[in-house]
Protein backbone atom coordinates (compact mmCIF):
# COMPACT_ATOMS: atom_id res chain seq x y z
CA UNK A 1 0.00 0.00 0.00
CA UNK A 2 1.28 3.46 -0.84
CA UNK A 3 2.56 5.56 2.05
CA UNK A 4 0.65 8.84 1.94
CA UNK A 5 1.63 12.22 3.39
CA UNK A 6 1.44 12.49 7.17
CA UNK A 7 -2.15 12.97 8.32
CA UNK A 8 -3.82 11.25 5.34
CA UNK A 9 -5.58 7.94 5.89
CA UNK A 10 -6.01 5.90 2.72
CA UNK A 11 -9.49 4.65 3.60
CA UNK A 12 -10.76 8.13 4.40
CA UNK A 13 -9.19 9.46 1.21
CA UNK A 14 -10.89 6.79 -0.91
CA UNK A 15 -14.22 7.57 0.79
CA UNK A 16 -13.78 11.25 -0.09
CA UNK A 17 -12.81 10.49 -3.68
CA UNK A 18 -15.92 8.34 -3.98
CA UNK A 19 -18.18 11.15 -2.72
CA UNK A 20 -16.55 13.83 -4.88
CA UNK A 21 -16.65 11.60 -7.98
CA UNK A 22 -20.37 10.89 -7.76
CA UNK A 23 -20.98 14.61 -7.30
CA UNK A 24 -19.03 15.13 -10.52
CA UNK A 25 -21.13 12.43 -12.20
CA UNK A 26 -24.29 14.39 -11.39
CA UNK A 27 -22.87 17.46 -13.13
CA UNK A 28 -21.72 15.55 -16.20
CA UNK A 29 -25.00 13.66 -16.63
CA UNK A 30 -27.00 16.87 -16.13
CA UNK A 31 -25.18 18.64 -18.96
CA UNK A 32 -25.09 15.57 -21.20
CA UNK A 33 -28.90 15.62 -21.13
CA UNK A 34 -29.03 19.34 -21.84
CA UNK A 35 -26.74 18.90 -24.85
CA UNK A 36 -29.55 17.04 -26.60
CA UNK A 37 -31.31 20.39 -26.96
CA UNK A 38 -29.71 22.49 -29.70
CA UNK A 39 -30.47 25.78 -27.96
CA UNK A 40 -28.86 24.52 -24.76
CA UNK A 41 -25.93 23.05 -26.67
CA UNK A 42 -24.87 26.46 -27.91
CA UNK A 43 -24.80 27.75 -24.34
CA UNK A 44 -22.93 24.77 -22.88
CA UNK A 45 -20.01 24.76 -25.32
CA UNK A 46 -17.66 27.50 -24.11
CA UNK A 47 -14.84 27.07 -26.61
CA UNK A 48 -15.94 26.43 -30.18
CA UNK A 49 -12.56 25.19 -31.36
CA UNK A 50 -13.77 21.66 -32.00
CA UNK A 51 -10.20 20.36 -32.04
CA UNK A 52 -10.07 21.18 -28.33
CA UNK A 53 -13.57 22.04 -27.12
CA UNK A 54 -14.44 23.15 -23.60
CA UNK A 55 -17.89 22.98 -22.02
CA UNK A 56 -19.50 24.33 -18.87
CA UNK A 57 -19.34 20.75 -17.57
CA UNK A 58 -15.52 20.73 -17.85
CA UNK A 59 -15.30 23.92 -15.83
CA UNK A 60 -17.84 23.00 -13.16
CA UNK A 61 -16.32 19.58 -12.50
CA UNK A 62 -12.88 21.15 -12.42
CA UNK A 63 -13.98 23.64 -9.76
CA UNK A 64 -15.90 21.01 -7.80
CA UNK A 65 -13.02 18.55 -7.47
CA UNK A 66 -10.31 21.12 -6.74
CA UNK A 67 -12.44 23.02 -4.24
CA UNK A 68 -13.56 19.87 -2.42
CA UNK A 69 -9.98 18.60 -2.14
CA UNK A 70 -8.57 21.93 -1.00
CA UNK A 71 -11.30 22.33 1.61
CA UNK A 72 -10.82 18.83 3.02
CA UNK A 73 -7.04 18.63 2.76
CA UNK A 74 -5.94 22.25 3.09
CA UNK A 75 -3.09 21.34 5.45
CA UNK A 76 -1.60 18.58 3.31
CA UNK A 77 1.52 19.34 1.30
CA UNK A 78 0.36 18.25 -2.13
CA UNK A 79 -0.30 20.27 -5.26
CA UNK A 80 -2.74 20.14 -8.18
CA UNK A 81 -2.40 20.03 -11.96
CA UNK A 82 -5.61 20.41 -13.94
CA UNK A 83 -6.13 20.46 -17.69
CA UNK A 84 -8.59 23.33 -17.43
CA UNK A 85 -6.29 25.43 -15.25
CA UNK A 86 -3.48 25.12 -17.78
CA UNK A 87 -5.84 26.45 -20.44
CA UNK A 88 -6.58 29.59 -18.45
CA UNK A 89 -2.93 30.27 -17.66
CA UNK A 90 -3.00 29.39 -13.99
CA UNK A 91 -0.08 26.99 -14.37
CA UNK A 92 2.38 29.63 -13.19
CA UNK A 93 0.78 29.40 -9.76
CA UNK A 94 1.33 25.63 -9.63
CA UNK A 95 4.32 23.83 -8.14
CA UNK A 96 4.24 20.87 -10.47
CA UNK A 97 7.54 19.48 -9.20
CA UNK A 98 5.91 18.67 -5.87
CA UNK A 99 6.58 15.21 -4.42
CA UNK A 100 2.82 14.68 -4.35
CA UNK A 101 0.79 15.98 -7.28
CA UNK A 102 -2.88 15.45 -8.07
CA UNK A 103 -3.60 15.42 -11.81
CA UNK A 104 -7.16 16.14 -12.95
CA UNK A 105 -8.95 15.88 -16.25
CA UNK A 106 -12.52 16.90 -15.39
CA UNK A 107 -13.86 15.69 -18.74
CA UNK A 108 -11.78 13.37 -20.89
CA UNK A 109 -13.49 12.77 -24.21
CA UNK A 110 -15.19 16.14 -24.54
CA UNK A 111 -15.94 15.53 -28.22
CA UNK A 112 -17.78 12.33 -27.33
CA UNK A 113 -19.56 14.20 -24.54
CA UNK A 114 -20.82 16.74 -27.06
CA UNK A 115 -21.70 14.03 -29.59
CA UNK A 116 -23.70 12.10 -27.00
CA UNK A 117 -21.85 8.77 -27.34
CA UNK A 118 -21.41 8.33 -23.58
CA UNK A 119 -17.70 7.55 -23.99
CA UNK A 120 -16.42 10.26 -21.70
CA UNK A 121 -14.83 10.13 -18.25
CA UNK A 122 -13.36 12.10 -15.39
CA UNK A 123 -9.75 11.30 -14.48
CA UNK A 124 -8.18 12.08 -11.12
CA UNK A 125 -4.82 10.67 -10.04
CA UNK A 126 -2.27 11.19 -7.30
CA UNK A 127 1.31 11.06 -8.54
CA UNK A 128 4.14 10.39 -6.12
CA UNK A 129 7.51 11.48 -7.44
CA UNK A 130 5.99 11.65 -10.94
CA UNK A 131 4.46 8.16 -10.88
CA UNK A 132 0.68 7.51 -10.59
CA UNK A 133 -0.12 5.66 -7.37
CA UNK A 134 -3.81 6.38 -6.74
CA UNK A 135 -6.32 6.77 -9.53
CA UNK A 136 -10.00 7.40 -10.19
CA UNK A 137 -11.70 6.98 -13.55
CA UNK A 138 -15.38 7.91 -13.48
CA UNK A 139 -17.57 6.86 -16.43
CA UNK A 140 -20.98 8.36 -15.62
CA UNK A 141 -22.97 6.92 -18.53
CA UNK A 142 -21.96 3.39 -17.51
CA UNK A 143 -22.49 4.08 -13.80
CA UNK A 144 -18.87 3.02 -13.24
CA UNK A 145 -16.34 4.40 -10.77
CA UNK A 146 -12.93 2.77 -11.15
CA UNK A 147 -10.67 3.21 -8.13
CA UNK A 148 -7.08 2.17 -7.47
CA UNK A 149 -5.76 2.56 -3.93
CA UNK A 150 -2.18 1.92 -4.99
CA UNK A 151 -2.47 -1.83 -4.55
CA UNK A 152 -5.87 -3.03 -5.74
CA UNK A 153 -8.40 -1.87 -8.31
CA UNK A 154 -12.15 -2.24 -8.31
CA UNK A 155 -15.18 -0.78 -10.06
CA UNK A 156 -18.15 0.49 -8.06
CA UNK A 157 -21.64 1.44 -9.09
CA UNK A 158 -23.60 4.16 -7.37
CA UNK A 159 -25.58 1.53 -5.44
CA UNK A 160 -22.24 0.19 -4.08
CA UNK A 161 -22.38 -2.99 -6.14
CA UNK A 162 -19.14 -4.08 -7.82
CA UNK A 163 -18.32 -4.71 -11.50
CA UNK A 164 -16.65 -8.04 -12.23
CA UNK A 165 -13.17 -7.81 -13.78
CA UNK A 166 -11.35 -9.90 -16.39
CA UNK A 167 -7.70 -9.36 -15.57
CA UNK A 168 -5.22 -12.00 -16.61
CA UNK A 169 -6.55 -13.87 -19.63
CA UNK A 170 -3.69 -14.49 -22.08
CA UNK A 171 -4.19 -14.16 -25.83
CA UNK A 172 -2.07 -14.04 -28.94
CA UNK A 173 -2.24 -10.81 -30.92
CA UNK A 174 -4.42 -12.47 -33.56
CA UNK A 175 -6.98 -13.19 -30.82
CA UNK A 176 -6.93 -9.69 -29.33
CA UNK A 177 -9.44 -6.89 -29.59
CA UNK A 178 -7.75 -3.51 -29.98
CA UNK A 179 -9.44 -0.32 -28.82
CA UNK A 180 -8.58 2.87 -30.64
CA UNK A 181 -9.60 6.52 -30.88
CA UNK A 182 -12.91 7.51 -32.42
CA UNK A 183 -12.39 11.21 -33.07
CA UNK A 184 -8.67 11.44 -33.86
CA UNK A 185 -8.19 10.55 -37.50
CA UNK A 186 -4.73 9.00 -37.82
CA UNK A 187 -4.12 7.09 -41.07
CA UNK A 188 -0.69 5.91 -39.88
CA UNK A 189 -2.18 4.33 -36.77
CA UNK A 190 -5.01 2.78 -38.78
CA UNK A 191 -2.48 1.24 -41.17
CA UNK A 192 -0.49 -0.17 -38.25
CA UNK A 193 -3.57 -1.66 -36.61
CA UNK A 194 -4.69 -3.20 -39.90
CA UNK A 195 -1.25 -4.74 -40.42
CA UNK A 196 -1.24 -6.34 -36.96
CA UNK A 197 -4.36 -8.34 -37.89
CA UNK A 198 -6.10 -8.06 -34.56
CA UNK A 199 -9.28 -10.07 -34.21
CA UNK A 200 -11.43 -6.99 -33.76
CA UNK A 201 -11.18 -3.19 -33.53
CA UNK A 202 -13.35 -1.05 -31.23
CA UNK A 203 -13.46 2.74 -31.49
CA UNK A 204 -14.30 4.97 -28.53
CA UNK A 205 -13.42 8.34 -27.06
CA UNK A 206 -11.88 8.86 -23.63
CA UNK A 207 -8.62 7.10 -22.77
CA UNK A 208 -10.16 6.30 -19.40
CA UNK A 209 -13.01 4.52 -21.18
CA UNK A 210 -10.49 2.61 -23.29
CA UNK A 211 -8.45 1.44 -20.32
CA UNK A 212 -11.61 0.50 -18.41
CA UNK A 213 -12.65 -1.59 -21.41
CA UNK A 214 -9.35 -3.49 -21.13
CA UNK A 215 -9.78 -4.17 -17.42
CA UNK A 216 -13.44 -5.04 -17.92
CA UNK A 217 -12.49 -7.56 -20.62
CA UNK A 218 -14.20 -5.89 -23.58
CA UNK A 219 -10.82 -5.26 -25.23
CA UNK A 220 -7.21 -6.38 -24.77
CA UNK A 221 -4.89 -3.67 -26.02
CA UNK A 222 -4.78 0.07 -26.73
CA UNK A 223 -2.30 1.75 -29.07
CA UNK A 224 -1.79 5.51 -29.13
CA UNK A 225 0.38 7.01 -31.86
CA UNK A 226 1.32 10.69 -31.97
CA UNK A 227 3.27 11.91 -34.99
CA UNK A 228 5.84 14.73 -34.72
CA UNK A 229 4.24 18.14 -35.13
CA UNK A 230 0.80 16.82 -34.31
CA UNK A 231 -1.10 17.02 -31.04
CA UNK A 232 -0.25 14.55 -28.29
CA UNK A 233 -2.16 13.31 -25.28
CA UNK A 234 -1.17 14.90 -22.00
CA UNK A 235 -0.37 13.83 -18.45
CA UNK A 236 -4.01 14.20 -17.39
CA UNK A 237 -5.07 11.81 -20.16
CA UNK A 238 -2.89 8.98 -18.83
CA UNK A 239 -2.22 9.38 -15.10
CA UNK A 240 -5.48 7.99 -13.70
CA UNK A 241 -5.89 5.30 -16.41
CA UNK A 242 -2.31 4.16 -15.74
CA UNK A 243 -2.98 3.93 -12.01
CA UNK A 244 -5.99 1.67 -12.42
CA UNK A 245 -4.43 -0.51 -15.12
CA UNK A 246 -1.21 -1.01 -13.13
CA UNK A 247 -3.25 -2.13 -10.13
CA UNK A 248 -5.15 -4.53 -12.40
CA UNK A 249 -1.92 -6.21 -13.48
CA UNK A 250 -1.58 -4.43 -16.81
CA UNK A 251 0.86 -1.86 -18.10
CA UNK A 252 0.98 1.40 -20.06
CA UNK A 253 4.39 2.12 -21.56
CA UNK A 254 6.17 3.47 -24.60
CA UNK A 255 6.69 1.05 -27.47
CA UNK A 256 10.17 0.43 -25.98
CA UNK A 257 8.49 -0.82 -22.78
CA UNK A 258 9.64 2.26 -20.90
CA UNK A 259 7.41 3.76 -18.21
CA UNK A 260 5.67 7.03 -19.01
CA UNK A 261 7.44 10.17 -17.82
CA UNK A 262 5.23 12.84 -16.27
CA UNK A 263 5.95 16.55 -15.93
CA UNK A 264 7.72 17.02 -19.25
CA UNK A 265 7.50 20.20 -21.34
CA UNK A 266 3.88 20.87 -22.25
CA UNK A 267 2.87 17.78 -20.22
CA UNK A 268 2.98 15.84 -23.51
CA UNK A 269 2.91 12.07 -23.84
CA UNK A 270 4.09 11.66 -27.41
CA UNK A 271 5.31 8.83 -29.60
CA UNK A 272 3.76 5.37 -29.49
CA UNK A 273 2.12 4.30 -26.24
CA UNK A 274 0.82 0.80 -25.67
CA UNK A 275 -1.53 -0.42 -22.95
CA UNK A 276 -2.22 -4.09 -22.31
CA UNK A 277 -3.79 -6.09 -19.52
CA UNK A 278 -0.97 -8.57 -18.80
CA UNK A 279 2.29 -7.11 -17.49
CA UNK A 280 4.04 -10.46 -17.95
CA UNK A 281 3.51 -10.34 -21.71
CA UNK A 282 3.58 -6.58 -22.20
CA UNK A 283 7.24 -6.39 -23.22
CA UNK A 284 6.71 -9.13 -25.79
CA UNK A 285 3.66 -7.34 -27.23
CA UNK A 286 5.59 -4.07 -27.53
CA UNK A 287 8.39 -5.88 -29.33
CA UNK A 288 6.00 -7.53 -31.81
CA UNK A 289 4.45 -4.17 -32.68
CA UNK A 290 7.86 -2.53 -33.01
CA UNK A 291 9.08 -5.30 -35.30
CA UNK A 292 5.99 -4.91 -37.47
CA UNK A 293 6.66 -1.18 -37.83
CA UNK A 294 10.27 -1.81 -38.83
CA UNK A 295 9.25 -4.49 -41.31
CA UNK A 296 6.57 -2.50 -43.11
CA UNK A 297 7.74 0.23 -45.48
CA UNK A 298 4.50 2.22 -45.44
CA UNK A 299 4.86 3.47 -41.86
CA UNK A 300 6.44 6.93 -41.63
CA UNK A 301 7.58 6.33 -38.04
CA UNK A 302 11.09 6.79 -36.76
CA UNK A 303 12.58 5.39 -33.55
Amino acid sequence: MVKLPLGVDINNLIDDLRIFSWEAADILIYYSQKLKNLDQKNKIIQNRDMQDPVTIADLEVNDLILNRMKEKYNNINWKYLSEENTKINLINNLEIDSEWLWILDPLDGTKDFIQGTGDYAMHFALNHEKKPVIGVVLIPEKDELWISNGKNVWCERRDNSKQSLDLYHQKDISEMTVVTSKNHNNPTLKSLIDSMKFKKTIEMGSIGCKIASIIRGDSDIYICLSLPGKGSPKDWDFAAPEAILNAAGGRITSIDNETLIYGQTGFEQGGIIIASKNHKRHKEICLQIKEKIKKENNFSINF
